[in-house]
């Protein structure tokens, strides 16, 4: 067995960061993000990883920046000197959220592996998962990456595919982050036997998923009904998607829609039926049904629901 030490934060890394545990390796130290504000009442809530730190009784360090000559010097000495002391086979990273320092991926006995939810090099960076789905990719995967000083760039070390179909991403999340737990598993254990080859990326097919943003919410019904059902699916639950619909004073969520196989002669943007089987919306190419909403302050609702409580 190994002595890991893990850096992650969300959900995705805990899942991660458990199925490492629980596979025997030695985790002395788990970093991760400094706790923040969440819910109505903006209470210091920890991290999903911190939280099953904690239940494990493993020590957390929290810095919010290991940079020596950054914004927090003191804080990036001190967990160098507890790194150094702990001497680490290895350091597992996933979805973290800060950048590593040279002196980070050089301290560890193999270095430092990252979990990637994405087929290096196609989406880089931070929002793998929406972009995939709505780029309309056949699949997507996880690869266990060496790091180094680049955005992703980094050796792949294992891989492994998955098929996009009609997930949403919070569900294509979830399954990726079980995955990337398998994989990671995996390849501590290659690792340990020498076992595992490191491959470079190929430098065609690089693309990066840009962060998403607040305004990508609104849906743009200019564009044809296929993309648009695509983004609601990349959007959900965040950024969400919304559109203003006739009789509403805000506009609404959009958690789930359907292309359909005909084309629109309308104006963009007109609703051309309602029924219980869905609020039907003309697009630059084709016809959207909206299936399941949410108005501003409301619960989601399907749209037989729906449709009982609006007007056009």
């Amino acid at each position: 067995m190994m002595k890991v030490v893990f850096a992650g934060t969300p959900e995705f890394a805990r899942l991660a960061y458990e199925a490492i545990a629980q596979a025997g390796h030695d985790v002395p130290l788990v970093l991760t993000q400094p706790d923040r504000p969440s819910g109505r009442g903006l209470k210091l809530t920890p991290s999903p990883v911190k939280q099953e730190a904690v239940a494990r009784g493993v020590q957390v360090l929290q810095p919010h920046s290991l940079r020596l000559d950054g914004k927090y010097p003191d804080e990036a000495s001190a967990a160098k000197q507890l790194l150094e002391e702990i001497a680490p086979d290895v350091m597992v990273v996933a979805a973290y959220g800060l950048i590593l320092p040279q002196w980070v991926l050089d301290l560890p006995k193999y270095g430092c592996l990252n979990i990637h939810a994405s087929l290096l090099p196609r989406w880089r960076g931070a929002a793998p998962i929406q972009r995939a789905i709505e780029a309309g990719d056949a699949e997507t995967g996880v690869a266990i990456m060496q790091m180094d000083a680049g955005l992703d760039t980094g050796d792949v070390l294992l891989e492994k595919k998955i098929a996009i179909t009609d997930q949403t991403a919070a569900v294509l999340h979830d399954q990726l982050a079980q995955m990337g737990a398998e994989s990671i598993v995996e390849a501590l254990t290659k690792l340990e036997g020498n076992q595992l080859k490191a491959i470079p990326q190929p430098e065609e097919g690089v693309t990066y998923a840009a962060k998403l943003e607040k305004s990508e919410a609104p849906i743009n019904v200019s564009l044809d009904a296929k993309t648009l059902e695509r983004r609601i699916r990349a959007f959900n639950p965040v950024p969400g998607a919304t559109l203003q619909l006739p009789g509403l004073k805000d506009p609404v969520k959009i958690w789930r829609a359907q292309a359909l196989a005909e084309s629109a002669s309308a104006e963009p943007g007109t609703v051309i039926r309602s029924s219980a089987e869905g609020i039907d919306i003309a697009t630059g190419q084709g016809v959207l049904r909206l299936l399941e909403l949410q108005k501003a302050g409301g619960k989601r609702q399907p749209v037989e629901v729906f449709v009982t409580g609006w007007k056009p």
